[in-house]
C-alpha cells in the first residue's frame, strides 16, 4: 500500500482497535495466476506472533481454501471513507481527494479442519457478533446434527501477521485553515462516513 510519511499509522493499538472494529475483511490471495478475494469476518489474537494472528473460515463451496494455505495473503481492513470537494476550501489550485482509513496485514495462512477447532471458531465469532444483544443466539439453539452439517460446510483457517500498515489520510499534509474548511463541508452532509472523517480530522488536529 502507498503509505507517505504524513499518512502513516503504527500504533499497534490503534491498529489492532481498527481491526476489531472494522473486523469484516478482504483475504486477497492467488489461485492459478489470479488475484481471488473472500469477503470474511475475522477474529484477532493481538498477542500471537509478531503483530498479532487472524483466525476465520470460509465456505467449503469456495474454492479459495484450495489455493491460499501456504501462500502470503493479504487481509484488508476497510474503515470510514468519505470524498473531499474543492467547493469547501477558498484557495484556487486545489482538486478533489477522498479521505480514508485502511489497514493492511500480510501473512501465511494455515487451513484448520479439525472438527473441534472449526467448532471452536464458530462459537468464538459468534459470541463476539452477539456481544453487544441483550438476548444473543447461541450455537446451542439449532439441532446438533444442524451443526454438525454446517461444521462440514466448512473450513477455518488461521494467519500469523508478519506485517501490517496502517493508513489514516486526513489532510495530515494540509494547513490547520484548509483542513478546519474540509471538516466543515463534511459535517454539513450529514452522512455517516462524512461525519465520522470529519471527527476522526479533529482529533488529528487536536493530538498534533
Amino acid at each position: 500500500m502507498y503509505v507517505p510519511p504524513s499518512f502513516q499509522e503504527s500504533d499497534p493499538t490503534i491498529l489492532h482497535d481498527f481491526m476489531e472494529r472494522h473486523s469484516f475483511a478482504t483475504l486477497l490471495s492467488s489461485q492459478n495466476g489470479e488475484p481471488t478475494a473472500s469477503h470474511l469476518p475475522l477474529l484477532l489474537d493481538r498477542d500471537v506472533g509478531p503483530h498479532g494472528r487472524l483466525i476465520g473460515h470460509m465456505a467449503r463451496a469456495n474454492s479459495h481454501w484450495k489455493s491460499v494455505e501456504g501462500q502470503c495473503s493479504l487481509a484488508i481492513f476497510h474503515g470510514p471513507h468519505a470524498y473531499v470537494s474543492p467547493g469547501w476550501i477558498k484557495a484556487r489550485d486545489v482538486v478533489p481527494t477522498w479521505n480514508y482509513l485502511a489497514v493492511h496485514a500480510y501473512g501465511t495462512v494455515k487451513l484448520i479442519q479439525e472438527r473441534d477447532r472449526l467448532q471452536a471458531i464458530l462459537q468464538r465469532t459468534v459470541a463476539v457478533y452477539e456481544s453487544n444483544r441483550e438476548q444473543p443466539w447461541s450455537m446451542n439453539a439449532p439441532d446438533p446434527e444442524f451443526i454438525e452439517k454446517l461444521l462440514a460446510a466448512i473450513v477455518g483457517f488461521e494467519m500469523v501477521i508478519d506485517r501490517i500498515e496502517g493508513k489514516w489520510k486526513l489532510n495530515q499534509n494540509h494547513p490547520p485553515e484548509r483542513r478546519n474548511e474540509i471538516i466543515r463541508g463534511l459535517r454539513e452532509t450529514s452522512r455517516h462516513d462524512e461525519l465520522r472523517i470529519a471527527e476522526l480530522m479533529t482529533s488529528s488536529m487536536v493530538e498534533s
